[in-house]
């Protein structure tokens, strides 16, 4: 590919980061970081290190546990994300001024050079000003709307792409840095720590990265490998350790795939790693209750005055595990006067991922109020049209239903936030 940027600059012949493509750049840039909440950078100072694997799977993790996000690759020279998450034939719409990101699901956005090259064995043969340009096109022209992440996957050393990308997002960008636990992974990465401190971005952590083996069969993590480089450099350098993923075969078939690890395996040791990376991050932002005012019984209501609510119970109380209850009360109540009309308790089906959302939302339930639910099953909730509170204290779910009505039921920590 020659040296000159994307078909999207209204300019001709000079390049996106040409004197006549500026005006006004700094102002179409400043409103498209302000719909932005959390800048989110992906670094390594070393290649091969699953940086692209990870930063994707943050992303799909972010957007299961109901965030808005959009994940942007810059790395020009070897663009991953659209492998990763099996978008290689998608080309996404370039019109005037704008750039329409591809859609991977209702709360995830995706953009890359990798889907506006011509052909995946096309080089792309570009200096650092062309490459810089591009990066900041990718953010002020691309429709990325109010998203509550922006997750920055970069490629590896400390040049052009992650320079730009840091000093293009701004000053309040965050960077979670990847390694390997080896020593010669570790000693470049220590480089990434440095220059993060040298632009004045703060770091949100490190991680590491094929640590351990987890083997299929037996499903434990064996350290057959050198683990705990990381965690170390995290100590000597005074930043926050993320976390370890162990290296699982699992991991290279999704990515060869294109597939997030994380859609499909909740419960494995590589996918509870994720998400205790990702735990940091939903801390930024609000948890997916807070993020809107708890719903009221007016904004639920149907067609027909009715509204119907799903409490779990066990031992005739509110259930503080949502996907250990022994059965649902479903409660139908007339939205007008706020009053009960019909109780009745249904067994579910036995509880596996993503079944209990779709049986509740069959049953035409509105709202389920919950002591704890993990990201995904709210995420999945979502989906359904079906709105959540979590939080909510054990009590018998008459007292449950009688406090939400009358607007004084008190929610506290998710239980179950995984």
């Amino acid at each position: 590919m020659s040296d000159h940027a994307c078909g999207s600059c209204s300019s001709s012949g000079s390049g996106c980061s040409s004197q006549g493509c500026s005006g006004g750049e700094d102002q179409k840039l400043n409103k498209a970081l302000s719909r932005i909440k959390h800048k989110i950078v992906v670094l390594s100072g070393k290649g091969g290190v699953g940086k692209s694997t990870v930063a994707t799977n943050i992303a799909v993790a972010l957007s299961l546990a109901g965030k808005q996000v959009g994940l942007l690759d810059v790395d020009v020279h070897g663009p991953s994300v659209p492998r990763l998450l099996s978008l290689e034939e998608e080309k996404p719409h370039i019109g005037h001024e704008v750039i329409e990101p591809i859609s991977w699901s209702k709360n995830l956005w995706v953009m890359s050079l990798g889907f506006m090259l011509p052909s995946k064995e096309d080089p792309v043969i570009w200096r650092g000003p062309v490459k810089i340009g591009l990066i900041k096109q990718f953010v002020q022209d691309v429709a990325w709307n109010d998203l509550d992440f922006l997750v920055v996957d970069c490629p590896p050393g400390t040049g052009d792409e992650p320079l730009s990308a840091l000093q293009t997002l701004g000053s309040d960008a965050q960077t979670v840095i990847v390694t390997t636990p080896q020593g010669i992974a570790v000693d470049d990465v220590r480089r990434s720590v440095n220059f993060c401190k040298q632009l004045g971005n703060p770091i949100l952590g490190i991680v590491e990265n094929m640590s351990g083996f987890a083997c299929p069969d037996c499903g434990k993590v064996h350290e057959i490998f050198n683990s705990g480089g990381g965690e170390e450099l995290a100590k000597e350098t005074g930043v926050n350790f993320l976390g370890r993923i162990p290296l699982d075969p699992e991991v290279g078939r999704a990515g060869d795939e294109g597939y997030p690890l994380l859609r499909v395996d909740h419960d494995s040791p590589t996918a509870q790693a994720m998400n205790t990376i990702i735990k940091p991050m939903l801390n930024l932002s609000e948890s997916l209750q807070e993020s809107e005012k708890m719903p009221s019984i007016e904004n639920l209501e149907t067609d027909s005055g009715m509204v119907r609510i799903a409490i779990p119970v066990a031992e005739g109380k509110l259930c503080q595990h949502f996907g250990h209850c022994q059965q649902f009360a479903i409660v139908d109540v007339d939205a007008s006067s706020k009053s009960v009309v019909a109780t009745t308790m249904e067994t579910p089906p036995p509880h596996e991922p993503g079944v209990l959302p779709k049986w509740i939302a069959d049953r035409g339930v509105k709202l389920v109020i919950a002591g704890g639910m993990g990201a995904r099953a709210q995420s999945l909730f979502t989906d359904q049209g079906v709105k959540v509170i979590v939080g909510a204290q054990s009590d018998a779910h008459e007292n449950v239903i009688a406090n939400y009505l009358a607007g004084s039921l008190t929610t506290g920590v998710n239980t179950c936030d995984h």
